[in-house]
């Protein structure tokens, strides 16, 4: 998912899709333990990925503390 697709997202979604992300890099370990996976380069992309949602997961909370704070 691009950086752009993400940004679309809501907290919620943001937060869901982090875990999806932490559960696909746990299986994609375990498939390496059981040597069912060749391509390690997965798992720098799944990294990459839930850092990315994370920092806009941030973002995005960032913005809303923001709001309520000039909205007082």
């Amino acid at each position: 998912m691009s950086i752009e697709n993400l940004r679309e997202l809501s907290i919620m979604e943001l937060e869901n899709k982090i875990l999806d992300l932490k559960k696909e890099l746990m299986e994609s370990r375990f498939s390496l333990a059981t040597s069912q996976i060749e391509d390690t380069s997965i798992f720098k992309k799944i990294k990459k990925e839930i850092a990315q949602a994370s920092t806009l997961l941030n973002e995005k909370r960032n913005e809303l503390k923001m709001k309520e704070i000039v909205d007082e």
